[in-house]
């Protein structure tokens, strides 16, 4: 019951962005029922006067929400077939680039890692030079042999194991409820769709609870 409540409201929060980003516009309500009409006409009440044209709508929405729908909008452009032709290309544009965390947290992600300050691992720590929605890369160097040695380290960002899953569960939550009141759901399968991703895999088997920083030579 619990679960089911914050499940929820984290969809709940993904319906407001939703509807303050004008994603409902791209609905086609003819062939829906009343109730369902009703509800998207009164979501899109929300709608920011601002809100992005077209299907870049779902892409803004989705970059917004964070990285589990970063990541899930990236995997529904290679699936036509449950979001259409149309969105699907235009989710192909969807990137996956944010903001970089606090130096601050990266270091000290980087200290819990190694059991020790940065300064007793690497000769140098830079800022962030790139950041994902899973992790961001920063430029270092080690002392080896009385030479600094340059490095790329990669971090994930703090709690985005945590934040995936429930995020994760949350998505397993809509797709159940939509299969079981929805024959249309049914044949589109998105508790299959779901399932068949592993969101969250940056191409270094995350979620894999291994070291959060990783010194690469």
């Amino acid at each position: 019951m619990i679960a089911g409540i914050s499940h929820l409201v984290r969809l709940a929060r993904t319906g407001f962005v939703f509807a303050r980003e004008g994603v409902f516009a791209l609905v086609d309500t003819r062939p829906l029922p009343f109730p369902a009409k009703t509800a998207i006409a009164l979501a899109r009440l929300f709608e920011r006067p601002t809100a992005k044209d077209g299907s870049s709508r779902l892409a803004a929405a989705l970059t917004k929400l964070g990285p589990t729908y970063v990541k899930l909008g990236q995997f529904l452009a290679t699936r036509p077939d449950v979001v259409g032709k149309q969105i699907a290309r235009d989710l192909e544009s969807l990137q996956d680039k944010m903001a970089p965390f606090p130096q601050s947290e990266a270091e000290a992600v980087v200290a819990a890692a190694f059991g020790k300050p940065v300064a007793d691992v690497y000769a140098s720590f830079g800022p962030a030079v790139a950041a994902a929605s899973i992790a961001q890369v920063h430029r270092a160097e080690v002392a080896q042999e009385g030479v600094n040695k340059p490095v790329a380290v990669k971090i994930l960002r703090p709690n985005i194991e945590r934040r995936f899953k429930s995020d994760l569960d949350a998505f397993f939550y809509a797709a159940r409820k939509a299969e079981s009141l929805s024959i249309e759901a049914q044949r589109l399968r998105p508790v299959e769709a779901v399932d068949a991703h592993p969101l969250g895999d940056d191409g270094n088997g995350f979620p894999a609870g291994s070291r959060r920083a990783l010194r690469d030579g």
